[in-house]
């Protein structure tokens, strides 16, 4: 039977260590890391998303700046609020939430986010440090991926990794961050031949495609370590909806590790975001320059050895 590797508890345990964080840059500089959050019109998903970022900032000591802006907000305006966001010392990470209005051009509003509090990650800048291998900001969903993947293997180095999906925000940066650990990586998408067969090669498996139970059981070979990012809404044939992962769940027995959906990514990536939040301010204040993926290590290292 697969373990089951709850993100949950883990994320809890990354907010303790972001709360004692937050203490000791209050002790040593006199600082409450801030994080300023910015949600344009009225998206019920993204509201929920954003009350819980803020809910959790709050609880672990983080100072939170919440801007809701009317769905009317023009580009210029939300790029105004940006620069006095970037110029602003009490906040030292940015998050605007997506998706915006179609009208906005995500991209450039991104893209106008000092790298420095840039705690999603998404900045050219800090994806190119990501890609050379060097210290900045990474996105908080694959840095929360590879968070669970320490948890359950000890030496990464020739193991094949098979990524489904290649986005900016998961699949690329999460094949960049398993390259650095010397895996072999695959990185695919739904339109690619011969999937399943692929698949079937991988030691680790993370999959974020968007699409429901797209990996079936005998997909996986036995023993493998799934992480499963997919958050999608289905309806069952009784009416009802459910939150079902781009993994078939219920098939995937023979594997070694499988994350749930929900409790698996999606709390990390919170928890990640926080951590992001408090690295920013510490970098700020000339410390933090190792990467995040190298902290994790450096964890679980100090776990093996307790």
């Amino acid at each position: 039977m697969a373990r089951v590797l709850r993100g949950d508890l883990l994320a809890a345990d990354l907010c303790r260590t972001v709360a004692e964080g937050v203490l000791q840059m209050q002790g040593e500089h006199g600082v409450t890391p801030g994080l300023a959050v910015v949600l344009v019109g009225q998206d019920p998903a993204s509201q929920v998303y954003v009350a819980r970022k803020m809910a959790k900032a709050t609880e672990i000591g983080i100072r939170s700046f919440e801007h809701r802006l009317p769905e009317d907000t023009q580009e210029g305006q939300l790029l105004e609020l940006i620069i006095q966001l970037n110029a602003d010392p009490a906040v030292h990470g940015i998050l605007v939430q997506l998706p915006l209005p179609s009208r906005f051009r995500a991209d450039k509003v991104l893209n106008a986010i000092d790298p420095a509090k840039d705690v999603d990650g998404f900045h050219p800048v800090n994806v190119g440090r990501l890609s050379v291998g060097a210290a900045g900001l990474i996105p908080c969903t694959p840095l929360g991926c590879l968070m669970l993947l320490d948890e359950v293997i000890q030496h990464f180095r020739g193991l094949k990794a098979v990524v489904i999906g290649k986005s900016n925000i998961v699949g690329k940066p999460v094949a960049l961050l398993l390259l650095e650990r010397e895996c072999t990586v695959e990185v695919t998408h739904i339109h690619t031949r011969n999937l399943p067969e692929i698949v079937r090669t991988a030691d680790i498996v993370v999959v974020a495609a968007g699409s429901p139970r797209l990996v079936r059981g005998d997909w996986v070979k036995p023993g493998a370590v799934v992480i499963d990012v997919g958050i999608n809404r289905i309806t069952a044939p009784d009416g009802r909806s459910r939150i079902v992962g781009d993994v078939a769940a219920d098939e995937m027995g023979h594997a070694g590790v499988v994350t749930p959906v929900p409790g698996g990514v999606g709390p990390m990536t919170v928890a990640c975001l926080l951590s992001n939040t408090l690295r920013a301010a510490q970098m700020a204040h000339g410390e933090g320059e190792c990467r995040q993926d190298e902290l994790s290590s450096r964890r679980r290292s100090k776990v093996a050895a307790d």
